[in-house]
C-alpha cells in the first residue's frame, strides 16, 4: 500500500465520486479525512468503514475552510471534489444559485489549495486533484454557472501546477462525463422542466447522448484514476486535465 503515512482530504466525500475516491485512496493505505453532507449516523458508518476523520465544514464559508484546514493539519493529498449544480436559462438564473455554485465549485478549491500548499512544499511531496467535468472542456445550455466554474477550475489547476512544478507537488484535473451520482440524479428534474422532457428522455437523449459509448462513468473508475495520479510514476503528470467521459469531448 504505497500511500501509507499519507493524509488525504477529499471534499464532498460522503457520497458519489468523492466517496469512491476516498475508498480508493484508503485501499492504498492513505489516512482519510472526509468532508461533506449527510445524516450523522451514515457519516459515522463511513468513518468506521474507512477509519477516517470527518470535518463538516461549510465550504461556502472561507472562515470555515480556514478553521477546517487548521484543525486537520497538513495534508499530503488534497482532492477538491465538492460541487453543486443548477439548471436554468441565463436570464432566469437565480443570483444566489450562481454565487453558491461559484463559491463551492471554484472558490472553495482556491482556499483549500492555498492553505494546503505550504505543508506540501515543506515536505517536498503533494498531490492536488480537482474534480472538474467534461464541462471544463465543453459546454451545455442552461448550465452557465457550472460551465463557468468548471472551465475556471481547469485554468486554476494549470496555474498552480506551474507554480509548484519544481516543488514535488503536482496538480491535475479529472474531468468525468456523466457519472450516476446524487448530483446527476438531482439535476434531472430541473432539466425536465427547462427542456420540457420526460425523465427517460433526459437520461437517454440528454445525458447519455453526450457519451458516444452510451455508458455512465462509474465512480470507481474515477477513484482508480485518482490513485494513479498519486503514484510516483505520475510524478511528471501535472497541469493535465484527464477526461473520463466515454469519448464525449473527443467529438
Amino acid at each position: 500500500m504505497f500511500l501509507e503515512g499519507k493524509h488525504a482530504l477529499i471534499t464532498g466525500s460522503t457520497s458519489g465520486i468523492g466517496l469512491a475516491i476516498a475508498r480508493a485512496l484508503r485501499a492504498e493505505g492513505a489516512e482519510i479525512i472526509l468532508n461533506g453532507l449527510g445524516e450523522a449516523d451514515e457519516i459515522a458508518k463511513l468513518q468506521e468503514e474507512l477509519g477516517a476523520r470527518f470535518n463538516g465544514a461549510n465550504l461556502l464559508d472561507a472562515d470555515a475552510i480556514e478553521n477546517m484546514m487548521a484543525e486537520i493539519g497538513p495534508v499530503d493529498i488534497l482532492v477538491n471534489n465538492a460541487g453543486m449544480q443548477h439548471v436554468s436559462p441565463v436570464e432566469d438564473f437565480p443570483v444566489d444559485k450562481w454565487n453558491a455554485i461559484i463559491a463551492l465549485n471554484l472558490t472553495a478549491a482556491f482556499h483549500t489549495s492555498r492553505l494546503a500548499v505550504p505543508g506540501m512544499k515543506a515536505s517536498g511531496w503533494g498531490r492536488i486533484i480537482n474534480t472538474a467535468s467534461a464541462h471544463s472542456l465543453t459546454a451545455s445550455p442552461f448550465k452557465s454557472a457550472y460551465n463557468a466554474s468548471k472551465h475556471a477550475i481547469a485554468g486554476f489547476t494549470k496555474t498552480i501546477a506551474l507554480e509548484l512544478a519544481q516543488s514535488g507537488v503536482t496538480a491535475n484535473c479529472i474531468s468525468p462525463g456523466y457519472v450516476w451520482t446524487p448530483l446527476i440524479e438531482g439535476q434531472i428534474p430541473d432539466t425536465m422542466a427547462a427542456r420540457g422532457l420526460s425523465r427517460e428522455e433526459v437520461i437517454n437523449d440528454v445525458l447519455l447522448a453526450k457519451q458516444p459509448n452510451k455508458k455512465f462513468v462509474q465512480p470507481e473508475e474515477v477513484g482508480a484514476l485518482a490513485v494513479f495520479l498519486c503514484r510516483e510514476e505520475a510524478g511528471n503528470v501535472t497541469g493535465a486535465n484527464w477526461s473520463i467521459d466515454g469519448g464525449w469531448t473527443a467529438e
